[in-house]
């Protein structure tokens, strides 16, 4: 990749030593799939464990750093512009049911931007990072979103609503309405992947409601840096990565995809 920053070479330290744990709890993972009681105090407590590694990790090297995690809530900034967003394990469920699909996703954002982020995967060790200005990497290979414009060759990426979900009706005729348009639809049950895989030009797009900060600010940097465009699905004025309602893609299609998702 390009010369890290600082603050994205403390992030990638971060993500790794972290994983490093989860790596070998995701071993364990694999032999309680036969119990009865399941893997999922295991991996609840996995996931704690890991947030707690990347929170004093982050905070050690930025005390006057904000934070905001999925596991361990809030702290305010110190300095009144800094915040690291994290995930700890993004793809729990994958997680829980032995499936090698997960990964560490660790945001930064100044004065309400994200200027830093990474994206790891350490089953399949690609470190996926991005900061403002300076493109997006997969490893050491520059990402650009794919070039695609004829929707019928392309494949995309979409989150599936939990039942009882107020979404769920809305993505079943999104689906239903995209479906017979393009060469693909796939769940893979880790929005910060999906969002990378956007950047790498593995999916063309990727649609999704509901999300959290922490699943999207690294994932929403990369498209962006990828030379991929962000929308929120529902309204034309707001922030994707502020308001949960999420499509990545690139230039080509943006316009088509949104339409025919909100023609559903």
């Amino acid at each position: 990749m390009a010369m890290a920053s600082a603050n994205l070479t403390v992030m990638i330290a971060a993500a790794r030593k972290a994983a490093r744990r989860l790596v070998r709890d995701f071993g364990e993972v694999e032999n309680l799939q036969v119990s009865l009681k399941g893997a999922g105090d295991f991996v609840s407590n996995a996931d704690r464990k890991a947030e707690e590694t990347i929170r004093a990790d982050l905070m050690r090297a930025r005390p006057a750093y904000g934070y905001i995690g999925e596991e361990t809530g809030e702290i305010d900034s110190e300095d009144g512009m800094h915040r690291w967003i994290v995930d700890p394990l993004d793809g729990t469920t994958n997680f829980l049911h032995g499936l090698p699909h997960w990964c560490v996703s660790i945001g930064l954002e100044r004065k309400g931007e994200i200027i830093a982020g990474v994206v790891f995967d350490p089953i399949k060790d690609e470190m996926f990072t991005a900061e403002k200005g300076a493109g997006a990497w997969l490893n050491d290979r520059r990402l650009r979103v794919s070039g695609r414009r004829d929707m019928s060759v392309m494949l995309f990426g979409c989150g599936v609503p939990f039942a009882g979900s107020k979404h769920l009706p809305k993505f079943l005729r999104e689906l239903a309405h995209l479906m017979p348009q393009c060469a693909g639809v796939r769940r893979n049950g880790a929005a910060a992947l999906d969002l990378a895989y956007v950047a790498a030009g593995r999916f063309d797009g990727f649609w999704e409601r509901g999300l959290n900060v922490w699943d999207i600010a690294a994932g929403a940097l990369m498209v962006r840096e990828a030379g991929g465009l962000l929308r929120d699905l529902d309204a034309d004025a707001a922030d994707p990565v502020a308001s949960g309602m999420m499509l990545a893609t690139n230039a080509e299609v943006a316009e088509p995809l949104l339409k025919l998702l909100r023609e559903a």
